[in-house]
């Protein structure tokens, strides 16, 4: 009995100690910053303002980090289908973690696959939003020509290095 006793008492106590031992759960979380809808609203009013500096009328999109719409604003006179656009380029800079101008260029190089990415649209004019290095959403502007609308979204993407 004795050497039972011997192997058995270690292998309880080992089997008793609670998992104190694993961190809080809490402390294994990750803690990020989410853009929120007075934020959404400068940048747009910062790419807004560029625009209408260039003398253009464009759709302007803002998505969270999730690619969800959480701003929207039309200028006058910008093209009907500006709407769906500039939403699609927003979503797509969130969702890829790249700016649309990235996958045009690959596009434009011959890489095909591109075209078989899913809500792609391979236009410039979306600008992932970092707040350091994480992407916390997409800012999309269409109406203009591509390159300029990729400038307006610029500077509204820029209003988070100030």
């Amino acid at each position: 009995m004795s050497r039972l006793t011997y192997w058995l008492a270690p292998l309880l106590l080992v089997l008793a100690t609670p998992a104190a031992a694993a961190p809080p759960l809490k402390t294994q979380l990750t803690q990020r910053s989410v853009l929120n809808l007075a934020a959404a609203k400068r940048i747009a009013a910062a790419a807004e303002d560029k625009a209408r500096a260039d003398g253009l009328n464009v759709a302007i999109a803002i998505v969270d980090e999730a690619g969800r719409l959480l701003h929207f604003q039309r200028m006058d006179g910008s093209p009907n289908s500006s709407v769906e656009v500039a939403i699609g380029k927003a979503v797509h800079a969130a969702n890829y973690r790249r700016d649309t101008a990235f996958h045009q260029k690959l596009l434009g190089d011959g890489n095909l696959v591109v075209l078989g990415l899913p809500g792609i649209t391979p236009i410039e004019g979306g600008v992932r939003l970092l707040l350091g290095d994480q992407v916390i959403g997409g800012i999309g502007v269409s109406g203009a020509q591509a390159a300029q609308d990729g400038v307006v979204a610029q500077a509204g993407a820029d209003l988070l290095h100030d």
